[in-house]
C-alpha cells in the first residue's frame, strides 16, 4: 500500500525485487478525482488549456475541438511509441508503473480513477508493458518509454504476461482486464514524467549500495591476505575527520578484523612502514561513496514521491498550470553521483587484487596466488579482466548531465540525459560486483596460504560461504563458472549475513533523519 509522498526507498526497493500486489493508499483517491473533474470542465471550456483541448510541444497553439479529444490523446500515445534498443527489464518495468501510480496519486495530474484501477491490476495481474530501453532524453518527461506503457493500456502495443510476449490488447484480455479510452489530458499524464529514468536510477542506487557493503567485507579479507595493517581502522582517525561514512565503515572493519590470528601475527617486527593506499584508504574511499549513495538516494526517494507530468492540476487553486516538473535534471544529478560512487568503489577494489597477485607487493604469497608458479598461471588473467571491467566503468562514469541538445524544434532546447545516465548504472554494477567477486576469489585463495594461521571467525564465515560455490585453486581449470559464482555471491547477502554486518546500519537515510545516518 503506497502512500504518495512519503513512500520510502525500502518500499520501493521491495518492489523492484519482489513485486507482488501493489495499491495506492485509498485516501489519494479524493485528490484524483477532484483534479480529473476540473480537467473535464476545462475540455469543455472556451480557454486554451496545453494538453487538454491543444496540440503538443511546438503545436500547443493549436486548438482541438471537445469531440476530438479522445482521438488527440490516442494519437499522442501512438505517435510517441517510438523507443528502440534493448528491452527494459520486468522489475524495472514493474518499479516503473509503481512510480507512476504513486505520481498520480499525488492528485495534481488530471487522470480519472479508472487509470490508477488498470495500472494497479495491470501489476497485481502481472501484465508487464514491452518497453524498449533507448529513446528518452528526459526532458518533456521520459516520453517514449512511458508511451508504450500507455500503450498496452489502450490495446495496444506488446506486454508481457505469464512469460510470453503477446499484444497489448491480448495481454488485457487473457488476464482479464479492459483496455481504457483516454480522456482529456490523460495521455499526457501518462507519457509526461520520470518514471523511466528514476526506476532505473534507483535500481542501480541498491545495487551500488549492496556493492558497497559486499566492498567492506571483500578488503577487510584482502587485508588479511596480504597481512596488511589495520592500525589505519583506528576509530580516532576517522573522528577527526567526521565524515559519517568514513567512520561507519571503519567501524565495519574493525569489527570483522578484530580477533584475526593473521592480525595479531605481524604486529610487531614487520619491515613495512605503511600499506599501499587501497588497504589504507577503504574507509576514505568507500566510505565517501556510501555518503554520496545516501545523497543520491534522498534525490531519488523525493523525485519518486513527486507529481513530475505536465500541466499540473492546482485543484486548491483551481488553475491548470504548465511548469518544467517532468525535466529530469535531479535524476540526472543522481545517477552521475552513483556513477561515480560505483567507478571508485571498484578502482580501488581492483588496485588490491592487482596488489595481491604482485610478488613484490603481496608480503610473501605466491605469484598471481598460483598453487605451483610457472606451471599454473592462478588467477593472472583474473586480474586483467578485473582491470578491463575497472577501466569501462571509469569511462562509463563520465558524467551524462551535463550533455545537453535541443530537440523537437527547439521547444525543448535543454535536456537532462537522465535516461541513458541512469540507464548505464546496471551496466556499471554488474561489471563491480564481478571485480569484487574477483576480489574475494583472490582474498580467499591469499588467507588460505597464511595457514596455519587463522583469518578472525566472521571472516571465517565468509570463507565458508565461498568454498560451499567455490573450490579452491589447487591447479588452474576453467576459471569463467567460478568468475561468474563469485560475482553472484557478492551480489546477494549471503556473505554480509556470513561476516555479520548488519545492512540495516547501510541503509543510512531511507527512514531516519540525516542526524541518525550511521
Amino acid at each position: 500500500m503506497l502512500t504518495p509522498g512519503s513512500v520510502t526507498l525500502n518500499e520501493l526497493e521491495h518492489i523492484w525485487r519482489e513485486g507482488g500486489d501493489i495499491r495506492l493508499d485509498p485516501t489519494a483517491r479524493k485528490g484524483v478525482r477532484r483534479s480529473a473533474e476540473q480537467v473535464k470542465a476545462a475540455a469543455l471550456g472556451d480557454e486554451a488549456v496545453y494538453g487538454v483541448n491543444t496540440g503538443f510541444g511546438k503545436l500547443a497553439s493549436i486548438r482541438i475541438a471537445p469531440d476530438d479529444t479522445a482521438a488527440l490523446q490516442r494519437n499522442l500515445i501512438l505517435s510517441h511509441c517510438c523507443g528502440v534498443g534493448e528491452e527494459t527489464p520486468d522489475a524495472i518495468v514493474r518499479l516503473m508503473i509503481s512510480l507512476k501510480l504513486i505520481s498520480l496519486g499525488r492528485g495534481a495530474s488530471g487522470v480519472r480513477e479508472e487509470l490508477i484501477d488498470l495500472l494497479e491490476a495491470m501489476l497485481g495481474k502481472g501484465v508487464l508493458p514491452v518497453v524498449p530501453a533507448q529513446g528518452s532524453v528526459g526532458a518533456s518527461g521520459d516520453l517514449a518509454p512511458l508511451a508504450h506503457m500507455a500503450a498496452v493500456m489502450i490495446g495496444e502495443g506488446q506486454a508481457r504476461y505469464r512469460g510470453e510476449v503477446l499484444s497489448g490488447a491480448k495481454a488485457l484480455e487473457t488476464a482479464g482486464l479492459t483496455p481504457v479510452v483516454l480522456g482529456p489530458k490523460e495521455g499526457l499524464a501518462l507519457i509526461n514524467g520520470t518514471q523511466f529514468s528514476t526506476a532505473y536510477a534507483l535500481a542501480g542506487l541498491f545495487e551500488a549500495r549492496q556493492a558497497a557493503r559486499t566492498a567492506l567485507v571483500t578488503c577487510a579479507l584482502s587485508i588479511d591476505a596480504a597481512m596488511a595493517s589495520t592500525a589505519p581502522l583506528l576509530e580516532e582517525i576517522h573522528t577527526l575527520r567526521g565524515q559519517p561514512g568514513q567512520i561507519a565503515a571503519a567501524r565495519v572493519m574493525r569489527n570483522l578484523l578484530e580477533d584475526s590470528e593473521i592480525r595479531q601475527s605481524h604486529r610487531t617486527d614487520d619491515p613495512r612502514v605503511q600499506d599501499p593506499y587501497c588497504m589504507r584508504c577503504q574507509p576514505q574511499v568507500v566510505g565517501a561513496a556510501m555518503d554520496m549513495l545516501d545523497n543520491a538516494a534522498r534525490m531519488l526517494e523525493r523525485e519518486a514521491n513527486a507529481a513530475t507530468d505536465n500541466p499540473l492540476v492546482l485543484a486548491d487553486e483551481g488553475v491548470i498550470v504548465s511548469g518544467g516538473n517532468f525535466h529530469a535534471e535531479p535524476v540526472a544529478f543522481a545517477a552521475d553521483m552513483i556513477a561515480l560512487a560505483v567507478s571508485e568503489i571498484g578502482a580501488i577494489a581492483q588496485r588490491r587484487i592487482a596488489l595481491l597477485v604482485d610478488p613484490t607487493l603481496s608480503f610473501d604469497l605466491p605469484p598471481f596466488l598460483a598453487a605451483d608458479p610457472g606451471l599454473n598461471s592462478g588467477l593472472m588473467i583474473a586480474e586483467v579482466t578485473s582491470a578491463a571491467l575497472m577501466s569501462e566503468n571509469k569511462h562509463l562514469a563520465n558524467p551524462c548531465s551535463t550533455d545537453s541538445t535541443p530537440t523537437s524544434a527547439n521547444q525543448e532546447d535543454h535536456v537532462s540525459m537522465a535516461a541513458h545516465g541512469a540507464r548505464r548504472l546496471m551496466r556499471m554494477t554488474a561489471n563491480l560486483f564481478h571485480i569484487l567477486g574477483i576480489e574475494l576469489f583472490c582474498a580467499a585463495e591469499g588467507v588460505r596460504f597464511r595457514a596455519p594461521l587463522k583469518t578472525s571467525a566472521p571472516l571465517r564465515a565468509v570463507i565458508e560461504v565461498f568454498n560451499a560455490e567455490i573450490k579452491p585453486l589447487l591447479q588452474d581449470r576453467y576459471l569463467a563458472p567460478d568468475l561468474e559464482a563469485s560475482a553472484r555471491l557478492v551480489r546477494g547477502d549471503a556473505l554480509l549475513k556470513a561476516a555479520g554486518v548488519n545492512t540495516s546500519d547501510w541503509r543510512a537515510c531511507d527512514d531516519r533523519s540525516p542526524s541518525e545516518c550511521p
